[in-house]
């Protein structure tokens, strides 16, 4: 009886214990290495020394204390979850799905039926059957949306062409930023890390008036080939990560890269993360998706201003002036100029002038009481006017945005500058100017990051840094009589500036506004008025100001762009004098890989003129 006692607890416990004991692996000691693991915790080698840290940065993300550092731990503390027996929302086989499945393969687990009534809602919810890897066109506009945004939508099951879209959901991840926030405060803080990062499920009709409707931006839509076992086990990992804090960071782990993070885990292998060096721009991203082979097919959404703008194109000139004339009020939708038109015409006339103004009440807030009645007015005399066709829709353009040239480039030139001759260096890792390729990108949109120009100086072997440019955004946008876009500039970083007696290196931040007009399909001309502050030392009171104006020309095709024009300023704190200059640039591109390079400025400054002459090749990686 004695024995039994003593062991007695221990057969009970041995019982108890079985099926735990039938299920552990016998050998995990490389588990914890293998890529598909490292990548479903989000880990990354340290930079120095050799071990991981990943990049969630929310303790209920981990199951072990030292889950941030260690795979091995990590993956041991979930294997022990999810063999132990219970149920409900808060087992681990509820909070980590993903892992459960891939670790259920990679062991050949067998666990016991589980009920999670929150993720089973929520998958079914989501009803997933296919996933659509969604690009926002660039807008520079707003610091957030600089180089575009993607985001994922959940389409459910296709039962036939009717089935609507636009009600699926979306996955995104993007900077949890307060409310109250400037746009120059965010771009710090999106810089710097000072955001946390959310994943966010949102129906796409939501996304299409946030980026089609109000900030005018075509959407691109990459329908991906996953397999429904990785469509669910993206689903899978999207329930573990859907609350969890990831630090936002604009330019490496933002809305692209953590979209990336989603994809390698749903097809193990594919290792677009390794893609990411110093940067993950949405473009980008997109395009590495696209060589990897994980597309099926591309749909392309114009944006509500990209269809109104095409619809007034497509119209003679005489009649745009009409539509015009009647949107703002000079001329009714039943006068004499609008009723005398052939049906054709006029049907035209009106559904391009209905089309403006409703995108400008949506977009621009224009009056109820203004905008109503003339929608009325014009439906009205539309109705009037059967057998001919609504507009079309805008053309896709011939080149995607993910098949633009690439953003980092590097250029190799000679020139020489005031009879010293030069050889220089420039790199810069992100994005595009105005003389670069212009297919797949925004007409007359610059947007440069990091910069950096480097001179050899040929006649004593000087080495010197011409500028370091942090950051350079333009945007020139063509005026006409329907839209009114302000042409703006702003760029902040350091470079040579001549103090009248040696050329140093100043901090500077400019900016400006103005005007753009196309005088041809490719050509606008602008007129920007400027501002520049430096800050040295060297200069007399330590910084100097100066108001000024940049009168040019800018001409964009897919073999040849120019930009040509003057600028003058008037400094009036340290030294009261003028600058004015002279300047031509000139790119010939070859494909999209290559441009040769020619610019020359004639400067007047100090009373005294100097030539500067600049040639050589860009390549872009």
């Amino acid at each position: 009886m004695g024995n039994m006692l003593r062991i007695g607890p221990a057969l009970i416990w041995l019982a108890a214990s079985l099926p735990t004991q039938a299920n552990t692996p016998e050998n995990t000691s490389e588990l914890h290495l293998d890529p598909a693991w490292l990548t479903l915790i989000h880990y990354q080698p340290d930079r120095f020394g050799e071990g991981y840290t990943s990049q969630a940065d929310d303790p209920a993300f981990f199951l072990s204390e030292d889950g941030k550092h260690s795979p091995q731990a990590e993956l041991e503390a979930t294997l022990e979850a999810i063999q132990k027996p219970g149920d409900g929302d808060a087992h681990a086989r509820c909070r980590f799905p993903a892992r459960e499945t891939w670790l259920s393969q990679q062991l050949d687990l067998s666990l016991p039926e589980i009920e999670c009534p929150g993720y089973q809602e929520w998958s079914e919810t989501l009803n997933t059957e296919t996933v659509t890897l969604v690009f926002a066109a660039s807008y520079l506009n707003s610091p957030s949306s600089m180089f575009g945004h993607t985001f994922l939508r959940l389409d459910p099951p296709q039962d036939d062409e009717e089935t609507n879209l636009l009600l699926a959901n979306t996955i995104s991840y993007a900077a949890d930023a307060a409310a109250h926030d400037s746009e120059l405060l965010f771009a710090y803080k999106g810089i710097f890390g000072g955001y946390p990062g959310i994943t966010t499920v949102q129906p796409y009709y939501e996304k299409i008036r946030l980026y089609s409707d109000i900030e005018h931006r075509d959407l691109w839509e990459y329908k991906l080939n996953l397999t429904q076992d990785e469509v669910d086990l993206m689903i899978a990992h999207a329930w573990e990560i859907r609350d969890r804090n990831f630090d936002y960071y604009f330019f490496d782990e933002n809305c692209a890269y953590r979209l990336l993070a989603l994809i390698d885990i749903a097809r193990p292998g594919t290792d677009l993360l390794g893609e990411v060096s110093t940067h993950a721009i949405p473009s980008d991203t997109v395009r590495w998706v696209v060589d990897k082979d994980l597309v099926s097919d591309v749909y392309y959404r114009p944006s509500a201003a990209t269809s109104v703008a095409y619809s007034l194109s497509t119209l003679p000139d005489d009649h745009q002036t009409l539509a015009a004339a009647i949107a703002n009020g000079y001329v009714d939708a039943d006068a004499n100029e609008v009723s005398t038109l052939p049906a054709e015409q006029r049907a035209h006339v009106l559904d391009a002038t209905y089309d403006y103004v409703r995108y400008k009440s949506e977009a621009d807030g224009w009056p109820r009481e203004i905008a109503a009645p003339l929608s009325h007015d014009l439906l009205r005399e539309r109705s009037q006017i059967s057998n001919v066709a609504p507009p079309e829709e805008p053309p896709e353009p011939v080149v995607r945005d993910d098949q633009g040239h690439d953003t980092f480039r590097l250029s190799l030139g000679a020139g020489q500058q005031e009879h010293r001759e030069f050889t220089q260096v420039t790199l810069r890792p992100a994005y595009h100017d105005v003389l670069d390729p212009p297919a797949g990108y925004r007409t007359g949109a610059q947007l440069q990051f990091l910069r950096l120009d480097a001179r050899l100086y040929t006649d004593n072997n000087e080495l010197q840094l011409e500028q370091l440019t942090g950051v350079e955004i333009r945007s020139l946008s063509p005026r006409n009589a329907f839209f009114s876009p302000l042409s703006w500039q702003v760029g902040f970083g350091g470079r040579r500036t001549d103090t009248g007696t040696d050329r140093v290196l100043t901090p500077y931040l400019e900016g400006g506004a103005g005007g753009s007009w196309l005088l041809g399909h490719q050509t606008q001309v602008f007129a920007i008025a400027t501002a520049d502050l430096e800050i040295d030392d060297d200069l007399r009171r330590g910084y100097d100001a100066a108001p000024g104006a940049d009168i040019g020309l800018l001409h964009q095709n897919n073999q040849f762009s120019l930009l040509a024009g003057a600028k003058t300023k008037a400094w009036i704190v340290s030294s009261q004098h003028r600058q004015d200059q002279l300047y031509a640039r000139a790119n010939w591109h070859i494909g999209r890989e290559f441009s040769l390079f020619a610019e020359f400025t004639r400067e007047d400054h100090y009373d005294r003129y100097q030539s500067t002459w600049h040639a050589g090749l860009h390549a872009y990686f």
